[in-house]
């Protein structure tokens, strides 16, 4: 009897610091992505004049040897047009949202970064190119567009190799439907992890990932939890696609490497036997017209 009375104390004692153990994981799961986005904008104080002075005012990894011509595509592939709104989230020094301001005459930008330093020299380098009357900055955490922007204001709201920085893809994601219009669409392009048949190279992979997430306070997204996210939402998807550049016209690696060496992480010093990582990908997703269920179809028929 006394042997029973133990085991059942022992279980009873387990089950409770098991409790206890994922009740704290979960605390630090919590406390992890609460901090996150501060840790981020800690990183680009620290390091944008790094950034700037291998990639410009443009500070994207995938990019053409002509970036206008880059940017000219994506304003092309966002579907931008005369009269809109758009919130750039996560906007760097103000690179894009300068172009697309210079490319349209009539269009309002809502630029916003985490990092108190890319604000000041975005609205130093939007004040330089007298471009005030078309984009405002604000400094804010971008998973609360919602508390920071009009609701069910804007035309586009959308991320150029800043999603990945989310740790709470769906909240961030939440945010961007409550800001857009009806019709309004949210445009992504960004790097997601690889996946391959052999467990070996998809190890590689994973391990290289955990390197470009720690080194850059990046969190590497999954394609098919996005694609899931932006379903579930309610949101419908126009594409998911490779960027569509002539491979002639794309920029050599040795950008990327010449910021790897500022940092001194992950430097290709050899092209033999090296796994890529990553996949690239332009996603673009609209938060519907219609009111309800009924009139879904009715997205397929004589849609303006």
């Amino acid at each position: 009897m006394a042997v029973y009375s133990l085991i059942i104390i022992f279980c009873v004692s387990f089950l409770i610091l098991v409790s206890l153990y994922l009740l704290n994981s979960k605390e630090g799961v919590e406390n992890s992505l609460e901090q996150h986005p501060e840790t981020v904008g800690k990183f680009y104080n620290e390091t944008t004049d790094k950034f700037l002075e291998v990639y410009g005012e443009i500070i994207q990894a995938f990019r053409t040897k002509d970036v206008d011509s880059y940017l000219n595509y994506t304003a092309k592939n966002m579907r931008l047009a005369n009269g809109m709104k758009l919130i750039d989230a996560g906007c760097g020094v103000a690179g894009p949202a300068m172009h697309f301001a210079e490319l349209f005459k009539d269009i309002a930008i809502d630029a916003c970064s985490i990092s108190e330093v890319q604000i000041e020299k975005a609205s130093q380098n939007i004040l330089n190119k007298n471009l005030g009357a078309k984009i405002n900055t604000t400094l804010c955490d971008y998973h609360y567009l919602d508390k920071n922007f009009n609701l069910n204001s804007y035309d586009r709201v959308y991320f150029l190799e800043s999603y990945g920085h989310s740790q709470d893809k769906k909240k961030l994601l939440d945010a961007a439907w409550e800001v857009l219009k009806p019709g309004g669409m949210v445009y992504i392009k960004d790097l997601f992890a690889r996946e391959v048949e052999g467990e070996w190279e998809q190890h590689y992979i994973d391990k290289i990932c955990e390197d470009i997430n720690e080194a850059y306070k990046y969190h590497i997204g999954s394609l098919y939890e996005t694609l899931s996210i932006l379903r579930k939402k309610g949101y419908l998807l126009h594409f998911v696609k490779i960027p569509e550049v002539n491979e002639d016209e794309f920029e050599n690696l040795s950008i990327s490497n010449d910021f790897q060496n500022l940092f001194n992480i992950g430097k290709i010093e050899s092209w033999d036997n090296y796994v890529f990582p990553i996949d690239f990908f332009e996603i673009l997703a609209e938060k519907p017209r219609f009111s309800s269920e009924i009139e879904r179809h009715l997205y397929f028929m004589n849609k303006s």
